[in-house]
């Protein structure tokens, strides 16, 4: 008997091991370009492993989360974001036989198009567009993988399979988009669907988890939320007196494990409730099937709402973005008076894509340090 396995064996494993409902590898959609199979790998084994080698994967290290990538080394950034939305997806799609390897695909590629400076760029950008087609990071995320990654010689794109493509595929920006969309459905598939809640849940806890270690959240302010109460009450009854930092960690830990459990348990009931049995019967549901039960997504959506409160609204936080705003509006208007500012294989695409979307391609995907570099360029310029 042979030690290594075939991507044919993969596949047969995957239609006794996985759920009725979940996407198995060998009855994927295919890709927008024909290619032939891999001897070791599934397809959305392929896709995951094409997005981590993406230019734009690697670009997340220095992309904002809530912390500018100079305020401090321990801060998440989008690229650590992305790595525990996906450590989170890949639990809940084994917990419920769903296919691994697509979810963490999706949750990889999810935030690919995430300005530098976080949400505070992304509005940036949105109103910079508008009556251009518009922008969101989502929408984004799903024209890199599709057009701006240049990675192979006979398409433009990764060519992920359709599979992929529907989780990056949200509501979005209604712009042209310059490849066929993955055919429209009520629902995503459920992996689809883990992969967006395991990217909430990820940056609920470590963004509570930033905000109290840098300072700019109260602990005494947490008090008032009752989901964050309960599960400090619990992880203190267990482990006593331990340090201030060892109980934040642990409470974080347990807040992860709650908000988990809670989904797989919920999926689960709503799922054999309706006795799905098929992909096809989940993108035809009426209804999202990933959700929180009713007892908890109350207590959540409180929780987020004291984020948004307390810490995106920080005046702190508030201060950096105010920055961001002025560095992306000055270089994006610099590059709509003079477009021979902007490097030659961005030019070289305008013809194309059209001056306004190769200038907002090419600013939502610089790094915030190099978004500030050139922006000190551009002043030096003007003295």
């Amino acid at each position: 008997m042979t030690i290594y396995r075939t991507r044919e064996a993969f596949e047969r494993e995957e239609t006794l091991r996985l759920a009725p409902a979940a996407v198995k590898s060998a009855e994927s959609r295919g890709r927008l370009f024909a290619e032939p199979e891999h001897p070791y790998r599934t397809a959305f084994q392929r896709d995951r492993d094409r997005i981590v080698h993406a230019r734009a994967f690697r670009r997340l290290e220095y992309k904002t989360q809530v912390f500018v990538y100079h305020v401090g080394d321990h801060y998440r950034n989008r690229l650590t974001h992305t790595l525990e939305g996906a450590q989170i997806a890949r639990t809940i799609a084994r917990a419920l036989r769903l296919n691994e390897d697509l979810a963490e695909a999706v949750v990889l590629a999810h935030d690919l198009g995430h300005t530098p400076f976080g949400h505070a760029g992304e509005r940036v950008l949105a109103s910079l567009m508008k009556g251009e087609g518009g922008f969101d990071h989502n929408r984004q995320s799903l024209r890199i993988v599709d057009w701006l990654e240049d990675r192979y010689p006979d398409f433009r794109g990764l060519n992920l399979t359709s599979e992929t493509r529907e989780g990056l595929l949200k509501h979005g920006s209604p712009w042209q988009h310059p490849v066929q969309l993955p055919p429209p459905a009520a629902q995503p598939s459920l992996e689809a669907q883990v992969a967006d809640t395991a990217d909430e849940i990820a940056y609920i806890n470590h963004d509570l988890d930033d905000g109290l270690g840098s300072g700019l959240l109260a602990p005494e302010r947490l008090e008032d939320v009752a989901l964050w109460r309960e599960t400090l009450r619990a992880v203190r009854e267990q482990l006593g007196d331990a340090p201030e930092r060892v109980l934040r960690a642990q409470v974080v830990v347990a807040l992860i494990n709650r908000l988990v459990t809670d989904l797989i348990e919920a999926v689960a009931t709503r799922v054999d409730a309706r006795s799905l049995a098929s992909v096809a019967a989940v993108r035809a549901c009426p209804e999202r099937l990933v959700q929180f039960s009713p007892k908890l997504e109350k207590p959540k959506r409180e929780l987020k709402k004291f984020l948004y409160d307390e810490l995106y609204q920080h005046p702190q936080v508030l201060a950096m973005n105010e920055r961001a705003v002025g560095i992306l509006g000055d270089l994006f208007a610099a590059f709509r008076s003079d477009p021979g500012r902007l490097p030659g294989h961005v030019r070289a695409r305008i013809p194309g894509d059209g001056e306004a979307r190769a200038i907002a391609d090419y600013v939502a995907g610089m790094t915030d340090r190099f978004a500030m570099g050139e922006h000190e360029k551009l002043g030096a310029r003007r003295g």
